[in-house]
């Protein structure tokens, strides 16, 4: 492969992120228009049943996602200035945050299915259509961004051992960079999630 090649590869690296980033903006941007139509037609069931959530947990998620989103932007810093180990160190925070962000909300999930407030439980489906199209889309929308948290800590760990082979550098931070616009994707859509589900007024 010529010079010119491998420089091209960064290039493409980044479009073909930018490209994937495109289909899940598309993706989530379904489920929120999904979402808008139903609460339209049941706002007062999506109030009643947003009672059910912990507004506490879902600010200190958002608080800990953020945080995370600035840890992960840090280590690209320091890894284009060429400081290796603080660029391990900040992507070791933003597993952290992430872990941390994973375990509220499982403790969420758990208070929900100990309630039975999950899909096709015997008490859910007891409440009023507006309650059981609610809780249904909770769980679909945050599974699925809790799954896109578990993907992108296994890039993150990816990169961390990359980094420890000294495959990812100065001269080679791709990775670092696609996983952290990545992370940033997640951290966007949470802010709208959070709103969305926690705060109907």
């Amino acid at each position: 492969m010529s010079s010119h090649e491998h420089a091209a590869d960064p290039d493409r690296g980044r479009i073909g992120m930018w490209l994937f980033i495109c289909t899940e903006i598309l993706l989530f941007g379904g489920l929120f228009l999904l979402y808008s139509v139903y609460r339209y037609k049941h706002p007062a069931d999506f109030h009643a049943a947003s009672l059910d959530l912990s507004r506490f947990a879902g600010t200190l998620n958002t608080i800990v996602l953020i945080s995370s989103s600035l840890t992960a932007a840090l280590a690209v810093h320091e890894l284009r200035e060429g400081r290796i180990a603080r660029a391990k160190l900040l992507i070791g925070a933003t597993l952290l945050c992430a872990l941390a962000f994973l375990t509220v909300k499982g403790f969420e999930w758990g208070a929900k299915f100990e309630h039975g407030l999950y899909p096709n439980a015997p008490h859910l489906l007891s409440l009023p259509p507006g309650q059981i199209l609610y809780f249904g889309l909770y769980f679909t929308m945050t599974g699925l961004h809790a799954v896109h948290v578990i993907v992108g800590m296994g890039v993150f760990g990816y990169g961390l051992r990359e980094m420890s082979r000294g495959k990812v550098t100065l001269k080679n931070p791709i990775l670092i960079e696609n996983a952290t616009l990545f992370w940033h994707l997640i951290d966007i859509i949470w802010i709208f999630l959070f709103p969305l589900f926690y705060l109907i007024s």
